[in-house]
């Protein structure tokens, strides 16, 4: 089969390898749509995966082939989506089922082969069904979608609640429509510059370029989706005073606070949270299933966030466009064994 192996930091290659093992207790999943992550272009381009040889990409959909020994064959020729992390079951944190918090979990795509090859091993309790409506492109995007959904629900977002969101990747502007679903009063995406304001309102939101602070409003819940000291820094600062600000991009660096801003954390009397992946727990009710219904009932729209899409052939030139910035872009999505 062919996959894209990252033989060492910046050499990603498209090889022939053979076709991944499939124990008791896995399936063989035919990859049919693979969405790049902004992590995978640190994982390739500058920060490397926890080993090499290794096959990137967590953020895939397909059909299972096969199941190993003993397995149900009742999942073969059905269509799925993947939680990519593999919890240890052993954890503190795995005994109350908060798998995303796992202590000792592994992940496809970082810690082991994941979603950039025409099959993947993955462990039958991480395959989510499809409904036959529900396309792989959008099911490649479950991962992202969720992610935004554990963040608004970490939230505690309030009805009526007045909504920013700072950053304008796929998991900010999907925040942004699950906040709608959950009852903000409105929600506005603030961006750097004029690029994603097209999508920004096919997905029902507003979007503000920022400017000044005072240009800016005051905000009841403001969802931070960048990870950089200056979109931190915009967070406190357009927060309403008692209003939450929640952390969920990750961290380019170091974030400092400078003075300043800390006492308007305490003076305003915000409340700070974080947030991180997404609940799961095989076929029973998680953030995933939901997400999978509420693309089911078009409740939620994410197709409209693909900005680009390349046949498997040409997935480095994605990972080149969003690296090098070529052009603006929200999510980049890749196609599989047509």
């Amino acid at each position: 089969m062919k996959a894209y192996v990252l033989h060492q930091v910046n050499d990603l290659r498209y090889d022939e390898v053979p076709m991944p093992e499939c124990p008791a207790g896995w399936a063989i999943v035919q990859v049919k749509a693979a969405g790049i992550c902004s992590s995978d272009i640190a994982r390739v381009f500058t920060k490397g995966t926890y080993h090499f040889p290794t096959i990137p990409g967590h953020e895939f959909s397909g059909v299972v082939c096969s199941v190993g020994d003993g397995g149900d064959s009742g999942w073969i020729g059905k269509r799925v989506g993947v939680f990519p992390l593999i919890p240890c079951r052993e954890c503190p944190q795995c005994a109350e089922k908060h798998y995303e918090m796992c202590a000792h979990y592994d992940y496809l795509g970082s810690r082991r082969d994941g979603g950039f090859a025409e099959y993947v091993a993955v462990p039958v309790w991480n395959m989510v069904s499809l409904p036959d409506s529900v396309s792989y492109v959008s099911a490649a995007m479950l991962e992202p979608l969720v992610v935004a959904l554990h963040a608004i629900k970490r939230g505690n977002l309030k009805e009526k609640d007045s909504v920013a969101i700072i950053g304008t990747g796929m998991i900010g502007m999907s925040a942004g429509q699950w906040a709608y679903k959950f009852g903000a009063k409105s929600v506005t995406v603030i961006a750097r510059n004029e690029a994603k304001r097209e999508i920004a309102l096919k997905c029902g939101l507003d979007y503000l370029v920022h400017a000044q602070e005072e240009d800016m409003g005051q905000y009841d819940f403001v969802l931070e989706a960048v990870g950089s000291p200056e979109s931190v820094e915009m967070a406190i600062r357009v927060a309403a005073p008692g209003g939450t600000v929640l952390l969920m991009g990750n961290p380019s660096g170091d974030i400092p606070l400078s003075q300043d801003v800390y006492w308007r954390v305490l003076r305003k009397q915000l409340t700070l949270k974080g947030t991180w992946n997404s609940s799961y727990d095989g076929i029973n009710p998680s953030d995933w299933t939901e997400a999978v219904h509420a693309i089911y009932k078009k409740a939620v729209n994410v197709e409209v966030l693909v900005s680009h899409q390349f046949p498997q052939e040409r997935l480095m030139d994605g990972l080149l466009l969003m690296s090098e910035h070529k052009e603006p872009y929200c999510k980049v999505m890749t196609i599989w064994n047509e």
